[in-house]
């Protein structure tokens, strides 16, 4: 039927109108389909790179003990934050410094608490905020002063709360107890208070972040190489998983690292350098393996959980405080080469 006009009238429904629609239906199932194939296909791929990735990194994760990836992210965060203060307003770095140090104090004295031992917590952190502090405001026999007196403080609080707690602990026991109060002063805010005197020094914050790159260096070469070539455990009673090919790799790294630095950074000669990162790489060394052996005796295997794939704040710590002294002592060695 058609309108007076000479068009097809509406409604109406010629053969050639149902075939255009018949392919315009078929057009659109058959575009449908592909869609829904090629979603198929990519949910596929999805699933099975992600399962193969969960299979990598699991084997990963069983073979170092940690969660890498987790790991290195936090790392890399941690990093950045750290070299942002050093390099734009270093005194913010005490924004950084003083927490992670007070954090290290709570995990050691809860580990210690655990354990059987009584240490004071609230002395303990009021006491190494005070210790951490003067190390960037005040000058060394100050600083050092402080520091015995915030031992003694802690240490006579203890003695007086065993005093009024009576409850015939023993006389080895409360030795104990004292020995381990004056420890973890010594322990982490005095050996961190040094990364603050070194801060305060003439470019002492290009020297500190050389002091970390050395550390991270030695951690990482060594992580890699021990995880790539390992084979001849170091030190199996204290720490299993530290071979000697991963102690040659964090040498190598650690050493170059050094060298490049000092050469490029702090202007020292490369002999210099190599001396640093050897230094450095002893002292990160000697501070992991020991604080491996404090977790070994308490029968522990990380001081807390807060940072995936790392343990606790004071796990990452291990290798920084003793090589916070030394990164201050090799300023005042070699500085003067640099203005020399």
């Amino acid at each position: 039927m058609t309108d007076p006009s000479g068009e097809p009238a509406e409604g109406s429904d010629t053969p050639s109108t149902r075939a255009q629609a018949r392919r315009a239906a078929e057009s659109s199932s058959s575009f449908q389909e592909h869609v829904r194939a090629a979603r198929s296909e990519f949910e596929h791929q999805v699933a099975s790179a992600r399962a193969d990735f969960e299979q990598v990194n699991d084997r990963i994760n069983a073979r170092t003990g940690r969660n890498l990836l987790m790991a290195i992210l936090i790392g890399v965060g941690i990093g950045a934050v750290v070299l942002a203060s050093l390099l734009f307003v270093k005194g913010l770095f005490l924004v950084f410094a003083i927490p992670v140090c007070l954090l290290g104090i709570f995990e050691l004295t809860r580990a210690l608490q655990t354990a059987g031992y009584r240490v004071d917590l609230i002395p303990q952190l009021a006491a190494g905020a005070v210790v951490t502090l003067v190390g960037y405001l005040q000058g060394y026999l100050t600083h050092v002063v402080l520091t015995f007196a915030c031992i003694a403080l802690v240490v006579v609080w203890r003695l007086i709360a065993q005093m009024v707690a009576r409850d015939a602990r023993r006389y080895g026991e409360v030795l104990g107890d004292v020995l381990v109060s004056a420890f973890v002063l010594l322990y982490v805010p005095f050996l961190a208070s040094f990364t603050l005197v070194l801060l305060r020094q003439d470019q002492g914050e290009f020297w500190l972040l050389g002091m970390v790159l050395a550390v991270v260096a030695a951690d990482t070469g060594a992580y890699a190489s021990g995880l790539a070539f390992g084979s001849h455990p170091m030190a199996p009673r204290i720490s299993p998983k530290k071979t000697w090919e991963g102690f040659a790799g964090g040498a190598l790294l650690t050493v170059g690292v050094s060298i490049a630095y000092g050469i490029f950074v702090l202007g020292i000669p490369w002999w210099a350098g190599a001396v640093f990162g050897v230094v450095m790489l002893g002292c990160a060394t000697a501070g992991d393996l020991g604080e491996s052996m404090i977790k070994r005796d308490l029968g522990i295997k990380d001081m807390s959980s807060w940072l995936p794939g790392h343990g606790g704040v004071l796990d990452r710590l291990d290798s920084i405080l003793p090589s916070a002294a030394a990164a201050l002592a090799m300023y005042f060695l070699f500085f003067p080469l640099v203005t020399a």
